[in-house]
């Protein structure tokens, strides 16, 4: 406690010093549980804020091209803590190619789909850069993936949805673009 007291001092002498301002209630000291940006940082761990999700999951099925970008805005934000996110999206991802707004049932069992999987996201460990990584790649004729992991447990999903003439490529061809898109990522 003796040393949390130190660095808030040092803190408020370093800010005092370089004028800067902060608002009281945006900040939190001394504490092992934060909400950040969408995520809940805690004990070396970060999931999905709860409030966020809560707001993901009472979304009503889009109506228009417009709700359902807005939609797969808010779910990709999230794609970090989904394996196969690009997969399972790509029924609601291939809506936005038409000018037309038509929902279908492969549409409703992705939305459906995508609102439940993130009440179940995982919580992802933050980096341990003092250990060794895992990283396992995934193609398929849909999307690539990757988990980057340490110690068996997740730190990051990365997944693309592959274009039209990547899809027709051999599997050669899409083995090497997801060990090059993990390597980028």
């Amino acid at each position: 406690m003796q040393e949390h007291i130190h660095h808030l001092t040092l803190i408020l002498q370093l800010l005092d010093t370089h004028k800067f301002f902060v608002k009281e209630s945006k900040c939190v000291f001394a504490t092992t549980r934060v909400s950040h940006l969408g995520h809940l940082l805690e004990d070396g761990t970060v999931a999905p804020d709860p409030d966020k999700i809560k707001v993901i999951i009472l979304w009503p099925k889009p109506t228009s091209l417009t709700t359902l970008r807005a939609f797969l805005g808010i779910t990709g934000f999230y794609r970090k803590f989904i394996r196969g996110y690009a997969t399972l999206a790509s029924p609601l991802t291939e809506l936005l190619k038409s000018s037309t707004f038509t929902w279908n049932t492969n549409a409703e069992e992705a939305f459906t789909k995508s609102k439940n999987i993130l009440t179940i996201a995982p919580v992802l460990s933050l980096p341990n850069f003092s250990i060794p990584f895992v990283v396992e790649t995934d193609d398929s004729n849909i999307a690539i993936g990757v988990v980057l992991s340490q110690e068996g447990h997740p730190i990051a999903f990365f997944n693309k949805k592959l274009y039209p003439k990547m899809q027709a490529s051999s599997a050669y061809v899409k083995e090497m673009l997801v060990i090059t898109e993990a390597v980028k990522k």
